[in-house]
């Protein structure tokens, strides 16, 4: 296997993440790493191109060595701590970002089982691509074949979502689930050193997600255990899109009540007219719309003269149809929900969930999947 290795990527003919294809559970047995499924890869490509010598360029995670115990054969973990002392293995903190800088650079194809679907937005050339991904899958008589990948469009929201689990898996706040760790995630934190607000919610500015280590929030630059603060206040992310274009975005605080329009005559409303031409200005309301962030949850009422309409994201973040909200009434407002003010003009959650409202979809989750069947989950409106 070691001939079909390179030790350069513009000196292969594939790139191949060997975080994702060792630990495939799917491939060549249940241990949770081996190395014999590249084995099978390596096989895979060369009845794919006939070349017995095709070469592979080989990046893997930090934490695939790290997690050498899960080798149910020691010598898988022997053999590939020598091949990234030979150059033969790009061993990274994070294989994802490597493999596709390396990929977008030079067009090489790609084997993995990876949608990457979090690193979209930094590379949009992922969305819609068939052609330089192949996917191994399980073949008969323990072999893998290679199929090509169509990665496929996805949604703002969905990219956000997905992009929130890796910023909670960094942090080591996902459970073995991958469902985030809501009793971290869903508190308040400060560290013991009285001059650190990387965690403050009532000092300093951006706020910084915990770290877990030995099962304990902890503090990046302090390396001390956080003091639990109390329920961590929500937010709430808002964009303005004219004519398909995001022209601003606006983040509510929690227990904050905005009020929306070309005017809304108030400090802390948000005010449209700068950015709107004359003529859709004129159809805006000066006090249009009224969202609301209370305990986690947003809601927008309509208050205007010329009514607007607004469309709710589904689970995989397509919009549905387009309903008139009814004018005085508290309306949910979620991630990818949109509210028509006037034609071309949008107000719209922002696929990004803070972690209150975070914490407090995915223990709504929890219970509405462990409801009895046939039986209808109460909606809460504020």
């Amino acid at each position: 296997m070691e001939r079909n290795l390179a030790t350069a990527a513009d000196r292969a003919d594939y790139l191949v993440e060997l975080s994702n294809i060792a630990c495939q559970v799917n491939l060549g047995g249940p241990a949770p790493r081996s190395l014999h499924r590249l084995h099978l890869v390596i096989q895979a490509l060369t009845r794919l191109t006939g070349d017995r010598n095709v070469s592979v360029y080989l990046v893997a995670d930090r934490s695939l060595l790290g997690g050498r115990r899960e080798f149910t054969d020691p010598a898988d973990a022997r053999m590939l701590r020598r091949w990234v002392t030979a150059g033969l293995v790009e061993e990274v903190p994070d294989a994802d970002e490597r493999v596709l800088e390396i990929a977008g650079m030079t067009g090489i194809q790609v084997v993995t089982g990876d949608y990457y679907d979090d690193f979209r937005l930094e590379h949009p050339w992922i969305q819609g691509n068939t052609w330089q991904f192949l996917k191994p899958e399980p073949a008969r008589g323990g072999t893998v074949r290679l199929v090509p990948l169509d990665m496929g469009h996805r949604t703002g929201a969905e990219i956000s979502k997905k992009m929130e689990l890796s910023a909670l898996k960094k942090q080591g706040l996902l459970t073995p689930a991958r469902k985030p760790l809501v009793e971290v995630v869903g508190r308040a934190w400060r560290c013991p050193e009285q001059r650190c607000t990387l965690y403050s919610v009532h000092r300093g500015g951006r706020v910084m997600l915990p770290r877990m280590r030995q099962g304990l929030p902890t503090c990046e630059l302090h390396g001390a255990p956080l003091l639990d603060d109390g329920t961590r206040p929500g937010a709430a992310q808002l964009k303005v899109v004219v004519d398909g274009q995001c022209v601003a975005r606006y983040t509510l605080d929690e227990g904050s009540q905005t009020a929306v329009g070309r005017a809304p005559g108030t400090a802390d409303g948000i005010a449209l007219l700068a950015l709107l031409p004359s003529a859709l200005a004129a159809r805006v309301s000066r006090r249009h719309l009224v969202v609301s962030v209370r305990g986690g949850s947003v809601v927008v009422r309509d208050t205007s003269t010329y009514g607007s309409r607004m469309r709710a994201a589904g689970r995989h973040g397509q919009c549905g149809p387009w309903e008139q909200l009814p004018p005085g009434a508290n309306r949910p407002f979620r991630p990818g929900d949109e509210v028509e003010l006037a034609p071309g003009l949008v107000l719209t959650r922002s696929g990004r969930r803070f972690p209150a409202e975070l914490a407090g979809s995915w223990q709504s989750d929890v219970a509405r999947r462990s409801l009895p069947p046939g039986a209808a989950e109460a909606t809460r409106i504020m």
